[in-house]
C-alpha cells in the first residue's frame, strides 16, 4: 500500500518537478485546487485580519516578491542554483508565501504597510536578478518577449478605453499576456515545449499563437465567473490578484531562463 502510494505521488508529483516534465491529468487538478484553497484562506485568515485594503497598493507591494520567486525559478533551470523542492514549482510559490506573509504582518501591525513587505521583497528580487545578469548568456528573447508584449499591452489598453472593466483586473490581463508573449516566444522561436497539460495538446496542433485566443477566452471567462460567484467585492479584488500573480510569475521566469540557456 505505501510503496503504490509512493510510485503515484513519485510519477505524478515529485519526477515532473525534477525531469521538467511538466503538468499532467492529476496535478494540474490538484494543483487548481489548491490553488483556489489558498486564494479563500489567505484572504479569509491573513488580508482580512490584518484589515490590508486590496487595491493597488497591495498588487505593487507583492509584486517584487514575485519578481524574486520566478527569478530564482529561472536561476535553478539555467544552472545557477542547485536543485531544491522548495525553489522548484510549485515548491517556490510556498516559500514567497512564507517569506511575504511576516512582512505583511509586521506593516499592518506597526503601521507602515506596505513599506517592509516591498523592501523586503526588492532586496531579495535584486539579489535574484543580479546572480541572473551576470550569468546571463543572449538577451534576444527578453527582446522578442517584450515585442510580443508590447503589442498585445496596446490592444488590451485600447480595448479597456473602449469598454472598461475593474481596473485591478486590467494588471492580471496584462501579466497574462506578458506571460503569453513569453511562452509564445520560447516555443516559436527556440524550440521550448508547453509544460501544462492542455495547452500542450493545443499548442501541437495549432502552433504556439493560440495561446493568445485560448487565454484571451480564459481570462474572460474567469472574469465574469468570479463577479458572479464572488459577490463580495474585496474578496473578489483578492481573486484578481491571485490571478496576477499566476500570470506575472512565468512571465518573468521565461524570458530569464531563456536568456541563462540560449
Amino acid at each position: 500500500m505505501l510503496e503504490s502510494l509512493w510510485q503515484f505521488l513519485n510519477q505524478y508529483f515529485i519526477q515532473p518537478m525534477y525531469t521538467r516534465s511538466g503538468y499532467n491529468a492529476i496535478n494540474t487538478f490538484l494543483y487548481a485546487f489548491l490553488f483556489g484553497l489558498g486564494v479563500v484562506y489567505s484572504y479569509k485568515y491573513i488580508i482580512k485580519p490584518l484589515k490590508i485594503k486590496v487595491d493597488e497598493r497591495l498588487f505593487w507591494a507583492v509584486t517584487p516578491m514575485v519578481v524574486f520567486g520566478a527569478t530564482v525559478r529561472a536561476l535553478v533551470d539555467g544552472g545557477v542554483l542547485p536543485e531544491n523542492p522548495w525553489i522548484l514549482t510549485p515548491g517556490i510559490f510556498f516559500t514567497a508565501f512564507f517569506l511575504i506573509v511576516p512582512a505583511l504582518v509586521i506593516d499592518a501591525k506597526f503601521g507602515l504597510y506596505p513599506k517592509v513587505t516591498v523592501g523586503w521583497g526588492t532586496v531579495l528580487a535584486l539579489w535574484a536578478n543580479y546572480l541572473l545578469v551576470v550569468n546571463a548568456k543572449n538577451w534576444e528573447p527578453y527582446g522578442l518577449t517584450m515585442l510580443h508584449t508590447l503589442v498585445s499591452w496596446a490592444i488590451a489598453l485600447a480595448w479597456y478605453r473602449y469598454r472598461p472593466f475593474d481596473k485591478l483586473y486590467l494588471y492580471a490581463v496584462l501579466a497574462h499576456l506578458y506571460d503569453m508573449g513569453s511562452t509564445v516566444v520560447g516555443i516559436h522561436f527556440y524550440h521550448y515545449h508547453e509544460v501544462h497539460w492542455i495547452e500542450h495538446h493545443l499548442v501541437d496542433w495549432f502552433g504556439a499563437y493560440v495561446y493568445y485566443p485560448w487565454i484571451t477566452v480564459i481570462l474572460v471567462v474567469v472574469y465574469y465567473g468570479l463577479k458572479y460567484l464572488v459577490p463580495d467585492e474585496e474578496e473578489r479584488k483578492f481573486w484578481y490578484l491571485a490571478i496576477y500573480i499566476l500570470g506575472l510569475g512565468p512571465a518573468i521566469r521565461d524570458p530569464a531562463q531563456m536568456v541563462l540557456q540560449i
